[in-house]
């Protein structure tokens, strides 16, 4: 439900804040004053095209937002939840706000729950919180996919053709794989055989985790053994304890140290821990030369060896180089082209099943779209019924209005196997023909509200709006049309801009659009009557701007008979 529209410098309007409530509400003034304007700001909040002419005189930019209270709209909260533009903080959980920011220069933003969104969001989200009905608004009565909506609204099949809608889409997604694959099985051929010839390669190299650091460190031991071994064996002879006079090793000189430190006087402990360090020099000199002589002694002089390991090497460093990868991501690329092999054995027999499971999703479709069809073609009548009789009400007993469904079985669709459209003959006679090929704006918001009369106990649309329905209709008509706006109040919130005393008598509230003018501008005000200024509104469209006495007995048995 609407619950604010809020206008700041938007044509005629300086600023507006306007307060909606539950019912229908009437919204009266006389030409030219500026009734429409609100609904041109309220299109504009729902995602209309932006004109930067709109912008008011003196001002840079106009700012409108509307506020919707989302009780009773369980598809507009899904909406908001799947698009992650939940309610604003500080806000209540179920309150929307739709703002829209126009500048001079034309250009405009868009906001949910102030959240800045492309104006398609904006409009999708509006056709679930409000319906405009008007000559110069978007009118969702043209559209063929809000008459196959409609009718499920009406018939209550929405939960057959979301069924049905996602039939469809399981039929498509299928189809669409089994082309692909049929259509590249040359392709997909030559790819497997190219993979196995890879996978076999990499089976054949049967690289070991770790193998290669430990190739490389061998290598690098087997190329160097001699020179190694020829180091090592200096090391061992510099460490070496002779006895001799002319002997110089490490270990000797550490002993002549030590035999020095011995002899000196006195001894302090400064100079034991001296004597304990050269000792402990000595004991790693001998723990090193040990191990120096083991390595000498485990290192093998073996050219065949050297060469099954670089050979070895020079096997994992080609396929590396021929997949353009390190060494190192060998074992993952190995891997990868083993799945992917994996993924595309057995071609045909995928493609068979594939084909399989595509027949069988086409045949659950067909079997929704069938029974949904049938639903369909009997709601339909009882529907083009019921709009008829609403259509005699409002003086165009004339017309004759029809729900035309059509097969398309040869190409179906996500909403089944029919095309819908509401079609119309305004005359005796005459072929039916689509609503905006032969109706006027006034014809239309006629249909239009005998449409939402007949759909209105399943109808989701939680406000309705009406820009001159009454055109061009008077008297017992009038009377008529507002009774079924009336009633239409008790069901959804409606807004309706009316010039007839008949149907806004009838409105739980009224509001009045008057415009003041000095000689350099003029502005347009809005302010919600009482009992009283309602009836004195209300004489006013029944007599004119001079009120009488029996014009305002008249307006009060009018309003007082509506209560009743």
């Amino acid at each position: 439900m609407l619950t604010h529209l809020t206008i700041n410098n938007f044509m005629l309007i300086g600023h507006l804040d306007f307060q909606l409530k539950k019912g229908m509400t009437a919204i009266t003034g006389e030409t030219g004053t500026g009734k429409s304007i609100l609904l041109g700001a309220l299109s504009l909040a729902l995602g209309e095209r932006a004109d930067g002419d709109k912008v008011r005189q003196g001002n840079e930019r106009a700012d409108i937002t509307a506020t919707f209270l989302l009780d009773d709209l369980p598809e507009a909260r899904q909406w908001l939840t799947e698009h992650d533009l939940g309610h604003m903080e500080n806000s209540h959980a179920d309150e929307c706000l739709l703002r829209r920011v126009v500048a001079r220069d034309g250009r405009s933003r868009a906001f949910i729950n102030s959240q800045p969104v492309p104006l398609q969001q904006v409009r999708a989200l509006g056709e679930l919180l409000i319906d405009i009905h008007s000559q110069h608004a978007h009118q969702s009565l043209l559209s063929k996919l809000s008459h196959q909506k409609l009718l499920d609204q009406y018939a209550q099949h929405l939960p057959l053709s979301l069924e049905v809608r996602q039939a469809y889409q399981e039929w498509q997604s299928l189809r669409q794989q089994y082309i692909t694959l049929r259509d590249n099985a040359d392709e997909m051929n030559a790819r497997y055989q190219l993979l196995s010839y890879q996978v076999d390669e990499f089976n054949k190299l049967d690289l070991l985790k770790g193998e290669i650091d430990a190739l490389e460190a061998e290598q690098q031991t087997l190329a160097n053994a001699e020179g190694i071994i020829s180091k090592s064996q200096q090391v061992v002879e510099l460490c070496d304890s002779g006895t001799g006079d002319n002997e110089i090793n490490i270990r000797h000189l550490l002993h002549q140290a030590v035999s020095v430190l011995q002899s000196m006087r006195p001894q302090t402990k400064a100079l034991a821990d001296i004597q304990d360090l050269m000792n402990n020099a000595m004991i790693y000199v001998d723990e090193a030369q040990s191990s120096l002589q083991q390595q000498i002694d485990s290192i093998d002089i073996n050219p065949q060896r050297l060469q099954q390991v670089e050979e070895r090497l020079s096997a994992i460093y080609d396929i590396a180089r021929k997949h353009h990868i390190e060494p190192e991501a060998i074992t993952v690329k190995h891997q990868s082209l083993a799945d992917e092999l994996s993924h595309l054995s057995g071609g045909d027999e995928a493609l068979s099943i594939l084909e399989k499971q595509t027949l069988k999703a086409e045949k659950q479709f067909l079997s929704y779209a069938k029974k949904l069809s049938k639903q369909r073609q009997k709601a339909a009548q009882t529907l083009t019924d019921a709009i008829n009789k609403q259509l005699s009400n409002l003086a165009m007993g004339s017309a004759n209005f029809l729900v035309s469904l059509n097969s398309i079985a040869d190409k179906p669709n996500a909403n089944g196997i029919d095309d819908i459209e509401f079609l119309i003959s305004t005359n005796p006679g005459q072929a039916h023909k689509s609503l905006h090929k032969v109706v006027s704006g006034g014809e239309l918001s006629r249909i239009s509200l005998a449409i939402q009369v007949a759909t209105a106990q399943t109808s989701t649309a939680a406000t309705l709006v009406f820009d001159e329905v009454d055109v061009g209709i008077g008297g017992s008509t009038a009377d008529v049309v507002g009774k079924l706006l009336g009633n239409l109040g008790q069901l959804s919130q409606v807004l309706c801009v009316t010039h007839l005393a008949q149907v806004a008598s009838k409105a739980n509230h009224h509001w009045q659009v008057s415009k003041a003018c000095d000689k350099t501008s003029a502005e347009t005000h809005i302010v919600e009557l009482s009992d009283i200024t309602k009836i004195e509104e209300i004489a006013r469209m029944i007599s004119g701007d001079v009120l009488s006495d029996e014009s305002i007995a008249h307006a009060r048995l009018m309003v007082e008979k509506a209560v009743g």
